[in-house]
């Protein structure tokens, strides 16, 4: 067996390894927040109800959705509780072919990216949800009972997250982009009308019809590309790499 394959094994072997430590990390904080499961979903679940009516409320129309969603929050809340140390097994296994400065500037870009995430997520939550879902039972039908599937509620505060939490990242692409020298911070300023209309087309795609939610989703967008740029002026083009990788 040449040294190459060998290294390519012990890479695998390796890989492995932080995959399954990643795993088990998820899965030992799903088993500590198990008996919570209803509670997780319920806090979940709050700016909805809180919405309804007076004795409005949520429906199961799957026979094991009562057992089953709770779990797939709770599994939710275990990811992103132990999303840290799954990006430090994701770090460990690529920092060694890292340059230096590559290693400098990726720790703050991902932690830049997972505080922003979560930023994007609480936007939504705090703000987005009880505006969307008061608006929802302010146009409600008169005679027209508004209740939902507790499934379908997850799969809409899912997509509503990620659509929020990749938006809140609209900095560190900027950054990135400015970095690798695919783009300028003239050609960002040029086509900021460009993004400004394409953050109101994501707004209509990614959030219910009313104008208020697209706006919501829109503006922060358009904000977060300004502050993109002028963070870009700090980091700048980065400089052709000298140094050895990392043994």
């Amino acid at each position: 067996m040449t040294e190459p394959q060998e290294t390519f094994i012990s890479h695998l072997i390796e890989l492995r390894t932080r995959l399954i430590r990643a795993i088990l990390a998820i899965f030992v904080v799903f088993v500590c927040l198990f008996p919570w499961a209803k509670d997780l979903y319920a806090m979940l679940a709050h700016p909805l109800l809180a919405a309804l009516p007076q004795g409005g409320q949520m429906i199961a129309t799957d026979v094991v959705g009562v057992f089953v969603v709770p779990m797939k929050v709770t599994l939710l809340v275990a990811f992103l509780i132990a999303l840290p140390y799954v990006l430090y097994q994701i770090w460990a296994f690529v920092a060694p072919g890292l340059y230096a400065h590559e290693r400098k500037l990726v720790i703050p870009l991902i932690t830049a990216s997972v505080l922003l995430f979560f930023s994007g997520m609480a936007f939504a939550y705090l703000i987005v949800f009880p505006t969307i879902f008061k608006f929802m039972a302010a146009v409600a039908p008169a005679g027209v009972a508004w209740m939902t599937d507790i499934d379908k509620y997850l799969s809409f505060a899912l997509s509503t997250f990620v659509a929020f939490g990749v938006t809140f990242e609209v900095p560190v692409v900027v950054i990135v982009l400015v970095r690798m020298g695919i783009v300028s911070i003239t050609k960002l300023k040029e086509i900021r009308p460009y993004v400004i209309v394409g953050a109101f087309v994501i707004g209509a795609v990614f959030t219910p019809p009313d104008v208020m939610s697209q706006i919501m989703l829109a503006v922060p967008l358009c904000l977060l590309y300004e502050l993109g740029i002028v963070l870009a002026r700090f980091v700048g083009k980065a400089a052709p790499p000298t140094e050895a990788r990392a043994e």
